[in-house]
């Protein structure tokens, strides 16, 4: 058979209506749902950061580390008053690959939106330091802390000695095994708090909680029928960020052919797709 034999035959797609778009385009954006856990790691932050204590943040990746994170940095008031530096009590800083002194200091520069950020490495420390008393910095908290390299460390380190600010290392255990290295990051960061899989029960709570707040189709889905959680549960494994992920992309896919809810078997499609 030639090219020019060849057919292509391609089925109109099915237009989606403007309220459908928005549906879809509503379950594509980020949102921050406060669960319990959440605010009981953030009542432990509270603490951590009024006595300016350094402290380690530990558990497996998508268990919701990062969220939870940045939302405490989201609920901390940053005020600004004109020609004064602006007031930013918590920075959420996502480490890069293999950061060193000068990857920390220009980070934290760029946070706190200083536009001069070369120079040596002291001249770095300097102005980060100078900044960090300026906008009233309590709390940092570094994301992927374990990409930092040895001397990166010691510089964060004594950000929390002489500044008194409270430093928050997270990461997965991977972090944890790089800070017991060195005794001295080690006994300064020995405070952890960790973050743990879902058992059944609080993934039938979330999953509930996920579909009345996050999903909102035009109907009830059921999700927490046994039937549900049974595929949820064996596909998520417990994973907050594979449960976010699963239930998202079955209701755009509901909402893509015209259901106003998700059916067992187009959950079970979706979740072959994260075997």
């Amino acid at each position: 058979m030639t090219q020019r034999e060849i057919e292509i035959i391609v089925p109109p797609q099915r237009q989606l209506d403007a309220a459908t778009q928005q549906q879809i385009e509503r379950l594509q954006r980020h949102c921050v749902v406060e669960l319990e856990s959440v605010r009981q790691f953030h009542t432990w932050l509270d603490d951590k950061r009024q006595c300016r204590q350094a402290c380690r943040v530990i558990g497996d990746s998508r268990t919701g580390k990062t969220f939870a994170c940045n939302a405490y940095r989201l609920k901390s008031t940053l005020n600004q008053t004109n020609g004064d530096a602006p007031i930013v009590p918590v920075i959420y800083w996502h480490a890069t690959t293999e950061t060193g002194q000068r990857e920390l200091f220009v980070g934290l520069l760029k946070h706190l939106k200083y536009r001069i950020t070369n120079g040596t490495i002291s001249d770095l420390r300097e102005r980060v330091y100078r900044l960090l008393r300026a906008c009233q910095v309590e709390m940092i908290i570094v994301d992927e802390a374990h990409r930092f390299r040895p001397k990166t460390f010691s510089e964060i380190r004594d950000i929390f000695d002489l500044l008194g600010i409270a430093v928050v290392l997270v990461g997965t255990d991977r972090l944890d095994a790089v800070v017991r290295r060195d005794e001295q990051v080690h006994n300064r960061f020995m405070a952890c708090h960790r973050f743990h899989r879902f058992d059944g029960q609080a993934l039938e709570d979330t999953t509930a909680i996920w579909e009345e707040y996050v999903l909102r189709l035009p109907q009830p889905s059921n999700l927490t029928s046994a039937a549900m959680q049974k595929i949820l549960g064996a596909t998520t494994h417990g994973y907050l960020g594979a449960l976010d992920e699963i239930l998202r992309n079955a209701a755009r896919r509901a909402l893509q052919n015209g259901q106003s809810r998700i059916e067992a078997s187009l959950l079970s499609q979706v979740a072959l797709e994260y075997k």
